[in-house]
Parts: structure tokens; sequence; C-alpha cells
């Protein structure tokens, strides 16, 4: 093998299951999909490190849900990161891919040369599930709390679904001799499986500002499982998670071996976005000839510009809104 090869396992997501102890996971390793998220802005580090830990996080939890469509995960601050949003896009026909989509809003000004959180300000964590026409969008939220993005999605699986959840993630950029610089990130979710009647008193939790934590719904079996397997997940190494030379399934018989861990079919991610121009033109329909004069450039177009992959797109004003008086693509 080369050095900068493509691995089997990168852009990929690998579920598992634990079954002495009772939980499932995934294990997730993401190189090329987070090279088309990131490149297409210009992101200080610290946003960059952001980002790519909720499109990790991304990969990881939309891999748990059977999805018609889309998952998303949001941040919403009043820090100098104003917004991170995310998108999982369920793969449409049996061994197709997901894609995901990521991107930040921020004010350039008062970011730091601080820690990534530091640049999340008072505000909340959600995760939204859109399974399509007909059906009702579930959202869950929880406060930005915990000191990491991952500690953020841990509780809200307690608070919203009281299941204990545990990530353990790296990323980073890759600086291997004779490759270009880039992003590599890998991760390991661990769940316990849900209960018919999972239990947690009303009076609040033992977490940060009284979130509730495994602890507080685990009851004694449960949470002695859920300690050890825990204690092997913190043996894992950041070459394991992020490096080149261990196949994810090596990983879960260095990491678990005891807990007799069996794997099943891999699903390959990419980076993908759905933008299009009919969708900016459904965008604007809503609008008068009025507000899209408002709109229209000095050189007599309306502009629109992808926040998640940078497609620029440039339309004839007399097609827009409704109140239209050309046909798009007409003469």
């Amino acid at each position: 093998m080369t050095l900068g090869t493509k691995i089997a396992w990168d852009d990929t997501v690998l579920p598992f299951q634990l079954d002495r102890s009772d939980m499932r996971g995934r294990v997730a390793r993401l190189d090329g999909v987070l090279d088309g998220i990131l490149r297409q802005h210009d992101y200080p580090p610290a946003v960059e490190a952001l980002v790519a830990e909720m499109a990790l996080l991304t990969a990881l939890i939309g891999q748990t849900i059977k999805l018609r469509w889309k998952l998303s995960l949001q941040v919403q601050t009043k820090g100098p990161v104003r917004m991170i949003a995310t998108d999982y896009y369920g793969p449409t026909d049996e061994g197709e891919p997901a894609r995901i989509r990521a991107y930040a809003s921020f004010d350039r000004d008062r970011v730091t040369d601080g820690p990534p959180f530091a640049q999340l300000g008072e505000g909340y964590f959600a995760i939204l599930i859109d399974q399509g026409k007909g059906m009702q969008p579930y959202q869950g939220i929880t406060p930005i709390a915990g000191g990491s993005l991952r500690a953020c999605a841990e509780a809200y699986f307690a608070q919203s679904e009281q299941l204990a959840t545990r990530f353990s993630l790296r990323y980073g950029k890759s600086t291997e001799r004779g490759v270009p610089e880039h992003w590599r990130a890998g991760g390991i979710m661990l769940q316990h499986m849900p209960k018919a009647s999972p239990f947690a008193s009303g009076e609040g939790g033992s977490g940060e500002g009284g979130l509730l934590t495994a602890s507080d719904f685990l009851d004694e079996d449960d949470g002695e499982n859920w300690n050890r397997v825990n204690m092997h997940l913190d043996t894992v190494e950041d070459l394991e998670l992020i490096g080149p030379a261990l196949p994810p399934t090596d990983l879960l018989v260095r990491l678990f071996h005891e807990e007799g861990p069996r794997v099943f079919d891999s699903q390959p991610v990419r980076f993908g976005c759905t933008c299009s121009e009919d969708r900016v033109r459904q965008s604007l329909s809503i609008y008068s000839a009025k507000d899209i004069g408002r709109m229209t450039t000095e050189e007599g177009i309306v502009t629109a510009d992808c926040q998640f992959c940078g497609a620029h797109y440039e339309l004839d004003p007399d097609t827009l809104g409704f109140e239209a008086t050309k046909e798009a693509g007409g003469e």
C-alpha cells in the first residue's frame, strides 16, 4: 500500500453489536467526505474542527436511524460560531452510499485562538428527522453543555430517548510524507439497546445543569455492563481511529473481544448536496415581482449561492416569483 492510497474502509460506517453486554454501535472513518465539506470554505482552524466533529457525529447517528430521507444536526449559539448545520441523506437504493453535507456560520472577528468548543456560546444542540412527504418531522433539543459537541449529542440521547450513549471521536489534518495535507476523522458510537420501559426520575439528572446521564436510568446490571464496555473504549488510541493501518473489524476485536462483537454490512458515505436551480426557483416562488426586483443586481440577474457546496446560480428575474412573466429556459 502506498501513501495516499484510499483505504477500503475510508468514508464508511460499520454497524456492530456487543452480544454479551446488550449494546450496539458504529465505527466511522471519514476522509474524502471531510475534504468535500471543508474545501468549499475558508474556515478558521477552530471552526474547521467543529464542522469536522459535527460531520463525524452526523455519520454515526445517521446510520443508526432507518431513514427514508434526511437527518439533520444543528447547533445554534450566541458565540462566535453562530450556527453549524449538517444533513445526512439516507441511501435511496440498496448498496448506494449515504450523503453528508455541512456548513458553519460564524463571526470571523470574534473567533479566537482558543479551543474549538470555546467558540460556542449559550445555545442549543438539535437533532431533526424528516422522513419525507406525508410524515411528521421530529425535533429534539438539548442545551449546549459538557465541553464538546460529542457531550451534547450524548446528552440529547439521554434527555430525549433515555438511551445511554457514548462517542469517542478523533479528527484532524493528516500530514503523511508525500501526501497533500487533508482532514481525516474516525469515531466509535456505543449505545445501550433500548428497553421496553426506560425509567428516570422526574427530579432532574446528575449531569451538568440537571441533565440526565446514563447512571440516572440504567439499573445495576446494565450499569455494570455499561461501565465495563466504556473502560474498554477508553483504551482506544488516536491512530486506531483515524490511521490507515487498522481495519475497523480488527479494532472492535481489540477493544471488545470479551463482549462478543458481531459486525454487519458497512454503509458507504459520500459528500453530497441536494441544491439545484429548480430548488432555488422554488424557494423564490413566494416573492412578488417587487421583492424580486430588490434582489436583482446591477447586471440584471438574481444570484444565489449554496452555503453547503458553494454552487453559484445566476437567474433571470423575469422567471422568478409568483408574478413571473417568462418561463424558465424560455425565449
